[in-house]
């Protein structure tokens, strides 16, 4: 683990939010919030008052791939160096305040955050805090703003390391691009016109083989239409549509 980093550049840059956990009790939730950083993009990890992090122990056996980069090179701080140097964005559970009673008002949702972080050029760090009371009212105080997951009301406390893994999926766009991601089919490539004009062209022979009403067929098709508008069929599935379609109308039952 290295010593307090130096000042942030005086120039402003658009960088991924650092991400602080304030006196941690458990070395797993430490390696917990680690590996969901790695899970998402994140990859600068500061640390206020840690447990010991045992290269043997918790923390490295919850990190994941995260013990090979974001864990071993964490950053130990103070809290003062954390609320000077860096915008800071405390994570807490809702406390049922408003603006007549509140040590911080308003919160963020954590997708109301990453709209407007997009666009903002500061250093910035997300702040978690302790497993049983999170944050304290003296340090919510120094925050300079609050980001709050929206969850039940009868039970909206949610563990460290589940409450830092939604809010960095949550701001994955601020550090992954759709073509980092391990999603296919991010975009889909719709069947030429015609090929979905056969489709249509085969439902009508089909409607009436199958003598279906002739006055509810046009609206029958209507009915097609929209659904299989919505649908964005690819090439492949047209296709398919197409062979079950003919066979359905060739009625094999009557070979």
């Amino acid at each position: 683990m290295s010593e307090e980093s130096p000042e942030p550049d005086s120039v402003a840059r658009r960088t991924p939010p650092a991400v602080a956990v304030v006196d941690a009790q458990t070395p797993g939730n430490v390696g917990t919030i680690a590996r969901a950083m790695k899970n998402f993009g994140f990859e600068d990890l500061l640390l206020v008052d840690p447990p010991e992090l045992d290269p043997d122990g918790e923390a490295y056996g919850y990190a994941g791939h995260a013990r090979e980069d974001i864990l071993p090179n964490a950053t130990e701080i103070t809290f003062d160096h954390l609320v000077e140097n860096y915008h800071t964005v405390g994570c807490t559970a809702v406390t049922n305040e408003d603006d007549h009673s509140h040590v911080r008002f308003p919160f963020s949702t954590p997708a109301e955050l990453t709209d407007r972080l997009a666009t903002v050029e500061a250093q910035t760090a997300l702040v978690f805090g302790r497993e049983r009371v999170g944050l304290t009212n003296e340090e919510l105080a120094r925050i300079d703003e609050i980001c709050s997951i929206p969850a039940s009301a009868e039970y909206p406390v949610l563990n460290l390391g589940q409450a830092a893994t939604i809010t960095l999926y949550e701001l994955r766009s601020l550090t992954l691009s759709d073509a980092e991601t391990q999603l296919p089919d991010l975009e889909r490539s719709r069947a030429a016109e015609p090929t979905i004009d056969r489709v249509y062209d085969q439902w009508a022979a089909l409607l009436e083989e199958l003598n279906h009403p002739e006055e509810k067929r046009e609206k029958t098709m209507r009915m097609l239409r929209r659904v299989y508008g919505r649908a964005d069929l690819t090439e492949g599935e047209a296709n398919t549509l197409l062979g079950l379609l003919r066979r359905a109308t060739e009625r094999p039952d009557r070979q």
